[in-house]
């Protein structure tokens, strides 16, 4: 399979770790994000990988130059960010004749297993499966609302008065009719211009294991404490992750064990 990681973004919430650094560069317990996305790609089978590049897309080429990928990675540069959903319809070509695809969201941190996830995908049929976790706090979040069936019924954004504390986690498997779906402006959001259309025709898919949005300084310095790794993680300190921790508190986050369940009856 292959697998979009989505990495142009300025991550200008992570200042200034951001300042000189690609947001994907973080160091999570000593260690690259982007390295630790490269692995759980190839634990998955993927084998192809395309990244999209705008903020500090120079240190992201030096830093493949440089690591062994266990996966091929193709490098795409856009001038003007063309929004995750953007950079999905401009590589279509990529995807070629593939029946499903991955859409990852770079500044996710994650141990699950993407296989388990492929394989629920494949069982449904459907258009599109979108990974969901609980957080304590949906209303800064992308909130699914599914039926008995697992089925995303609803999709809000940022609600003032969330309906679910099951939100979007950043990862996503997709058939080609999706292209269809995508609107031609840019740039082209996901949760705003794609997702609202997969109303109905989508899966919720639920995942239990550790997942955490770095893109805060509060998420971030969580990160530093809370990563159980993935079996490949060095953990020795980084500079960039003390000065972190004295820019932010860590912040409460992660799994509700109170919160509603999905009722697709599988979990990761």
């Amino acid at each position: 399979m292959k697998a979009f990681l989505l990495a142009g973004g300025h991550g200008t919430r992570l200042r200034p770790l951001t300042d000189s650094l690609a947001k994907c560069l973080v160091p999570i317990r000593g260690r690259p994000l982007l390295d630790i996305w490269l692995d759980l790609c190839a634990q998955a089978g993927i084998t192809e990988v395309l990244i999209n590049l705008h903020a500090h897309s120079q240190t992201i080429e030096r830093h493949i130059e440089r690591c062994r990928s266990p996966v091929n990675v193709r490098l795409i540069h856009e001038d003007r960010l063309l929004g995750p959903a953007g950079t999905i319809a401009a590589n279509r070509a990529w995807v070629g004749s593939d029946s499903e695809f991955w859409i990852l969201y770079s500044d996710v941190l994650t141990n699950t297993n993407l296989n388990r996830m492929s394989e629920f995908h494949s069982r449904r049929g459907s258009v599109a499966t979108l990974g969901l976790y609980q957080v304590q706090d949906p209303s800064r979040c992308d909130v699914a609302i599914t039926d008995k069936r697992g089925v995303i019924v609803d999709f809000e954004e940022k609600p003032q008065a969330p309906r679910s504390n099951w939100v979007f986690s950043g990862l996503m498997v997709a058939e080609p009719s999706i292209f269809e779906l995508i609107p031609p402006s840019i740039p082209a959001d996901i949760a705003n211009h794609l997702l609202p259309r997969l109303v109905g025709n989508m899966m919720a898919y639920p995942i239990a294991d550790y997942l955490l949005d770095i893109g805060t300084l509060p998420s971030y310095q969580e990160a530093q404490i809370t990563w159980p790794g993935n079996g490949c993680d060095a953990t020795s300190p980084d500079p960039r992750e003390e000065r972190a921790a004295h820019a932010s508190r860590p912040a409460s986050g992660g799994h509700d064990p109170e919160a509603q369940s999905i009722p697709s009856g599988e979990t990761s």
